[in-house]
């Protein structure tokens, strides 16, 4: 699974991938769900690729309310076109949610010990997402997302079963593409990153709280004041 990540250098990360109109973005250090994120998607009027912001856990157009979206963070690629929440989303709405790395979580004895993961090569993420519009009782809209997941690769397996499905930037425009239709084509571009392709590192506890956002919950574990408690 997927339930924090960061976006450091939002300008320069949205610039990188070459499409759309970047805007002005804080760094964030401790994304965390039913917040505010940047995608990329190509808008349903103009069919051209764009740069938005998503509240992040998806909410299907039939839902009551908002609350499912706490529940609807992730979804799984093997059942993207089953799932009642997905399928619509997965066949004609689908984003690419950037990031500089994510955090996971490992049980080590009594406490859960954070890791922050990220590319070898320094080079931003960009995870496979889909996403929905929603109208309110009130009228209210909400547009939102949800982060894709696959089976971990051999740097994960450490840490959790489940990984982000992270695009290959030869691999953006064909999932992002609303013409494309074909299932299995489309679950292809979802499979692990390569064995090796990122970097784990251990970091302090302060990152647990998702009301910090701040370049200490980088920090290494021994530099963390926090993690002497």
């Amino acid at each position: 699974m997927c339930c924090r990540f960061t976006l450091i250098a939002p300008n320069d990360i949205m610039g990188f991938f070459g499409v759309g109109e970047p805007f002005d973005a804080p760094p964030r250090y401790n994304i965390a769900p039913t917040q505010q994120i940047i995608a990329l998607r190509v808008n349903p009027d103009h069919g051209r690729p764009e740069w938005v912001q998503f509240r992040w856990g998806l909410i299907p157009a039939w839902a009551k309310d908002l609350s499912i979206g706490a529940r609807t963070i992730n979804a799984r690629c093997e059942t993207l076109f089953e799932k009642p929440a997905f399928r619509g989303a997965a066949r004609k709405r689908r984003c690419v949610i950037p990031a500089s790395g994510f955090y996971e979580w490992k049980k080590e004895g009594a406490v859960k010990q954070p890791y922050y993961l990220q590319a070898a090569s320094g080079e931003p993420l960009a995870f496979a997402g889909l996403w929905e519009i929603w109208t309110g009782p009130d009228e209210i809209v909400v547009e939102s997302c949800t982060l894709i997941t696959t089976q971990a690769n051999r740097d994960v397996q450490k840490l959790h079963d489940r990984m982000p499905a992270i695009l290959t930037r030869q691999n953006i425009d064909a999932w992002l593409d609303p013409a494309q239709s074909d299932q299995e084509n489309l679950k292809s571009l979802l499979a692990p990153a390569p064995d090796d392709w990122l970097t784990v590192t251990p970091v302090g506890r302060r990152v647990n709280n998702a009301r910090l956002d701040s370049p200490e919950c980088l920090q290494p574990e021994s530099q963390d004041p926090l993690f002497e408690l």
